[in-house]
């Protein structure tokens, strides 16, 4: 018998398995997580509540049917909010700093301090970096190979904004749908990734 037949059969069979536990595993689930998160500082035991999107990507292991996607999608693009400016490029250096920090949103940290964007943890961002995640695709040489024209500029901010509006059950978190980075902020990502003169496109 074919060894990759045998591997994709096991995973499908551990995915049936998990989406049959249905609520019996939800509740379990929801009671251990209960128990063991707690309140401290700004770090609330509320974060573990999942909403409508969440629930549904656990539900289908990220594997949402056609319909169900395309919904979960579009209630997410409506979330979309632009700058009121219509500028959507910042200053790459600070975008470069935040991109580096990963300080924000731990029990030791102050709600008025703000958060970094700890983007080196799942991407590669300059040809200089030793130690970089890999959950996310190298950014290497984005706005190179992009152009750094308006529309590719309002495309890139709303993937930081919320990405999950085009691809439903990313690993990418909702940096200004979930009021993580501000405005200011993602517009000064967006620099990074596509000002010429940014270690990105170096």
């Amino acid at each position: 018998m074919n060894a990759k037949w045998i591997i994709g059969a096991a995973a499908a069979l551990t995915a049936t398995s998990v989406m049959a536990a249905g609520t019996n595993l939800d509740a379990k689930t929801a009671e251990i997580m209960k128990r063991d998160f707690q309140d401290k500082g700004i770090a609330l035991a509320s974060r573990v509540n999942q909403d409508e999107l969440q629930t549904m990507c656990s539900k289908y292991v990220d594997k949402l049917p056609v319909k169900l996607k395309a919904k979960m999608e579009a209630g997410q693009l409506a979330t979309m909010k632009y700058p009121a400016d219509g500028k959507y490029m910042g200053n790459w250096k600070a975008g470069e700093t935040l991109a580096q920090s990963g300080k924000g949103m731990t029990w030791s940290d102050k709600a008025d301090e703000p958060a970094g964007g700890n983007c080196y943890n799942c991407h590669q961002l300059s040809v200089k970096e030793i130690a970089y995640g890999t959950i996310g695709p190298s950014l290497l040489k984005y706005g190179v190979q992009r152009g750094d024209g308006v529309a590719t500029q309002r495309h890139v901010y709303e993937h930081i904004y919320n990405a999950k509006a085009f691809q439903a059950c990313a690993n990418m978190p909702r940096f200004g749908q979930m009021n993580i980075l501000t405005e200011s902020q993602i517009k000064d990502l967006v620099a990074l990734l596509l000002d010429p003169e940014s270690p990105v496109n170096k």
